[in-house]
């Protein structure tokens, strides 16, 4: 071979060379604007991309009440209980073990040892003693979900009379009465354990600068974008988690996302349609994940305004929507007809309680009784997002629309962007609202008195709803220890809520997600938010 030829072929080899390394230089993964590579020196991948419909609102758990937080702090934060991986067991989480007085108002928890919060501080007594401290000394515009403990330290409700250290490993509650959800209450997302010395660092600031215990510390919020969370080194369950990076990705519409999994560009999704579970049934790189169901989606009246401030016209939009017909549509058969605020699977549901007929002239008559024969006009706010409980609602609320048509109630289907969708809701400045809940322990407290009692107004109780009689039950249902007689109390209380009719119950759904064939050991929880701790590629 002459010397040219061997240079030609020299050439050659190293144009080829460099394209073989071009082309693998671009199987990357979007990361949030950064590309990394999907792969390194042949390992299996360790970042995770989640595409979701909307942003979190904050990082700091305790400051809100929508799901899109807690599905990131859940994995930056943790409790000192916490749920089975798929139920709402009690576990034991940053406290190992703990004991309850006879009495019911005295629990003393044995603190974990060597845990350390993602800025290196130690994670003791003290710390617990002052997160609750803030937040008992806090208000409902700053804290809304503490008051799962009754109100706050200056409400006659609240129950907690004092958290106290008794050593560095060991904090104990005494209540001023006994509440049976207690031990649950503290395994909610909203009750993460911050860092005492962030805190005090960030100041308000602290709901863009989480720093907790968890398996992943945070790195970098781009709003309305993606959140980005990179491994805890430090983390006191060795071996975990096995991911190295977590980035959460906002991609508002359904389908988009979903052709974002398809096209290798995020690794799970929630919020799938149920129209398109066949697609990624059919689809050999993909897979259909089942959450367990915990929740309800619902039409909010709101009661401080006319013409909702009269009973009859709120049983009578209840005559008017047609729930078969939605769930038909929208839902592929994963969906109950809701006739109560809570679902069937939680303790102390009222089965014998009769769903409001789908009944036309029913609910003519009432809006006649009520003095509004000739209907009315209405805004109908409808969801930005999608929803576990509602991945469709800009459809719903279309459905909704022509139901009410039949009736003569005009309704103009008005939208805004989530966090001020649910400020203006959580403030009672929408007339008829769709909205919904997945449930955060397991407990028909949790529901009931979260979302229609008087003490939830400005939290959680977006119709404004109060009834003194339904107080009182809820209370009751609290303070009583023995599971029986709290399940009829709960009974009682969604009777008095089915006559007042503070909503329209639509669904229970049965939440779907998808995910690339190789994401492993991802278990979505009833709750809504799971930690993804244990989640790897195969």
């Amino acid at each position: 071979m002459s010397k040219k030829s061997i240079k030609l072929l020299l050439i050659s080899l190293l144009a080829l060379s460099m394209f073989l390394a071009g082309c693998g230089g671009e199987t990357t993964k979007e990361t949030g604007g950064k590309k990394e590579p999907a792969t390194s020196g042949g390992s299996a991948k360790d970042t995770l991309v989640y595409g979701r419909g909307g942003d979190s609102t904050s990082l700091d758990p305790i400051t809100t009440t929508e799901g899109e937080a807690f599905k990131v702090t859940e994995n930056i934060f943790e409790t000192l209980l916490q749920y089975g991986d798929q139920d709402t067991t009690v576990n034991p989480g940053l406290a190992e073990k703990w004991t309850v007085s006879d009495d019911g108002l005295t629990y003393t928890f044995n603190l974990r040892q060597g845990v350390k919060f993602h800025d290196g501080t130690d994670f003791n007594a003290d710390a617990v003693v002052f997160n609750f401290d803030r937040w008992m000394n806090g208000n409902e515009d700053k804290f809304p979900y503490y008051t799962m403990f009754g109100g706050y330290k200056a409400d006659e409700g609240h129950v907690i009379k004092e958290v106290k250290a008794v050593d560095e490993h060991t904090v104990q509650f005494v209540l001023k009465r006994p509440q049976a959800p207690f031990l649950k209450n503290l395994a909610m997302s909203p009750f993460g354990i911050a860092s005492p010395t962030a805190v005090k660092k960030y100041g308000d600031d602290f709901r863009k600068n989480p720093v907790g215990t968890g398996p992943f510390k945070f790195v970098e919020w781009k709003q309305n974008d993606t959140i980005t969370l990179e491994k805890n080194p430090d983390y006191w369950q060795k071996g975990l988690p096995k991911l190295n990076k977590v980035v959460f990705r906002v991609i508002p519409e359904n389908t988009a996302r979903l052709n974002a999994l398809a096209n290798g560009e995020i690794d799970v999704m929630d919020g799938l349609n149920n129209s398109d579970e066949a697609t990624v049934k059919g689809n050999d790189k993909l897979q259909v994940i089942e959450r367990p169901s915990m929740n309800v989606g619902y039409l909010g009246l709101t009661t401080t305004r006319k013409p909702f401030d009269n009973k009859l016209v709120r049983q009578a939009i209840n005559h008017a929507v047609n729930k078969k017909d939605i769930i038909k549509a929208f839902y592929g058969g994963k969906a109950l007809a809701a006739k109560n605020p809570m679902p069937p699977s939680i303790e102390g549901y009222n089965d014998s309680i009769k769903d409001y007929d789908y009944d036309l002239e029913k609910a003519k008559a009432l809006l006649k009784e009520a003095g509004y024969e000739k209907g009315f006009e209405i805004d109908l706010w409808a969801m930005p997002v999608a929803r576990p409980y509602m991945p469709e609602a800009q459809k719903v609320a279309e459905v909704i629309q022509a139901d009410l048509a039949k009736i003569n109630v005009k309704a103009k289907i008005q939208s805004v962007d989530w966090a001020t969708y649910l400020d203006k809701a959580a403030k009672g400045e929408f007339d008829m609202f769709m909205l919904g809940w997945t449930g955060d322990n397991g407990d028909p407290d949790n529901f009931l008195y979260t979302l229609l009692d008087k003490d939830s107004i400005g939290s959680n109780n977006y119709s404004q709803y109060s009834n003194d009689e339904l107080h009182d039950v809820l209370i009751a249902a609290q303070t009583e220890t023995e599971q029986a007689k709290r399940n009829e109390l709960y009974k009682k209380a969604q009777e008095i809520i089915h006559e007042d009719a503070p909503w329209v119950p639509l669904v229970h759904s049965t939440p779907l997600l998808a995910a690339a064939k190789d994401v492993a050991d991802y278990l979505p929880h009833p709750t809504g938010s799971e930690a993804l701790t244990k989640v790897y590629f195969k």
